[in-house]
């Protein structure tokens, strides 16, 4: 992620509006800058990371957009690999030894009767060691000595896209809170709250939610940015919908009030992270596609719709696999398949089940996976077996006894 010091120069506040003033793709001088950087960067593999930096600074010359130079550097090394020396001395162990002589130096004076070769050599005669190797090994565990061993092949568009993610992703080192209407993609929304450890609270909207999240002391420690590089590790997932806003309360070092940065799918920003596939299992894929074959036409009366509603359980979700809605009268009823999954995640799965508490849920069970019904006690809504699929005509007879209005619950 970029330093603070690469995102500050980016920053322009407008009211109680922070933007940021990110670089066009498409701008054929940037685009020239990308690509010599990123052939600069690849001419330097298998090199010192100090080489690499002084070749930067050599290329910045007297620019004086360099801020937005290094950025880009920044960017390059943060997706590259830089790869620690092998060493058969360590490098900590050996410094503990020759630092026990105090500092000397090039030549020796009254103080310092023993001149840096003269250690240096001492010390490689008693490891065994030719002078040159001690030296080459000295500060071999700092970055600075690490070898560049691998570089992202991107186009200078797609660096110039990825620098443009990274300022906006920094906006959010400073936040303490960030507000999001969803509309869609929530699988993979709830997917990255998960995964980067967001609490949230959602409360449902007309076709969507607004889902809060907040650090767990910000209400009581505002200087800290832990909890802001989690928002900004997340925000790369936003993008992955077609349909939200989001709104960040920021405050940025410098800054004597709290701003409000704002995003939404008009924003040229791009994501790297990938969306998930359209079903989980080749068991759902099938469901789907029979139904669409023997029911899918419009003279039908239900509408098989993928993933399109939460349930919200306290600090945790359920989105079931499929949602069936009446055409007419608009009567839903949600359906999650219980296949092959080993058995911890049955047993959250059906405690979700459970703590839903929606009469409207079916759920269809894969006999082999060994849930007797004494083992679906407590669930609210209908149960189905299968022995090798679901049996299409029996799930929509559940369907009907099943399905209630949108209204019947929160």
């Amino acid at each position: 992620m970029l330093t603070a010091d690469l995102i500050r120069p980016r920053l322009q506040a407008r009211g109680e509006r922070l933007s940021v003033r990110q670089v066009r793709a498409d701008d054929a001088d940037w685009q020239k800058s990308a690509a010599e950087l990123i052939a600069l960067f690849a001419a330097h593999r298998g090199q010192r990371r100090a080489v690499w930096d002084a070749a930067l600074e050599t290329y910045e010359g007297e620019r004086t957009d360099y801020s937005v130079l290094r950025g880009l550097a920044k960017v390059l090394e943060d997706a590259a690999t830089f790869t620690p020396i092998r060493t058969s001395v360590d490098p900590e162990a050996l410094r503990a030894q020759l630092f026990t002589h105090g500092p000397v130096f090039a030549q020796p004076d009254i103080f310092h009767p023993h001149d840096r070769q003269t250690v240096l050599q001492a010390a490689a005669a008693e490891l065994g060691l030719p002078p040159e190797t001690l030296e080459a090994v000295l500060f071999a565990d700092r970055p600075a000595a690490y070898l560049l061993t691998e570089s992202p092949t991107w186009t200078s568009e797609g660096l110039l896209a990825r620098y443009n993610l990274e300022l906006a992703r920094g906006v959010l080192y400073w936040s303490d809170k960030m507000v999001v209407e969803i509309f869609d993609g929530y699988k993979d929304f709830w997917k990255y709250l998960k995964l980067f450890k967001l609490m949230f609270w959602a409360t449902p909207l007309d076709n969507g939610y607004r889902v809060e999240l907040d650090g767990p002391i910000s209400p009581f420690v505002k200087a800290t940015t832990r909890y802001g590089r989690q928002l900004a590790a997340f925000l790369p997932a936003l993008l992955l919908g077609e349909k939200w806003q989001m709104q960040a309360s920021v405050r940025p070092p410098g800054y004597e009030r709290t701003l409000t940065y704002a995003l939404d799918p008009a924003s040229p920003l791009r994501t790297h992270f990938k969306r998930s596939g359209d079903f989980d299992s080749r068991l759902e894929a099938d469901f789907a596609a029979e139904f669409a074959a023997k029911f899918g036409d419009e003279r039908q009366q239900w509408q098989l719709t993928r993933e399109d509603e939460v349930l919200l359980l306290d600090d945790t979700v359920m989105i079931p696999d499929f949602a069936f809605t009446h055409k007419k009268d608009g009567r839903r009823a949600l359906v999650e398949i219980v296949g092959f999954w080993h058995r911890e995640y049955l047993q959250r799965k059906l405690a979700k089940a459970r703590a839903a508490q929606r009469s409207d849920l079916i759920l269809l069970v894969y006999e082999g996976v060994n849930l007797s019904h004494d083992k679906l006690l407590h669930v609210p809504g209908e149960v189905l077996y299968f022995a090798r699929k679901p049996v299409l005509k029996d799930v929509l007879a559940a369907v009907e006894r099943a399905a209630r209005p949108p209204q019947s619950f929160p």
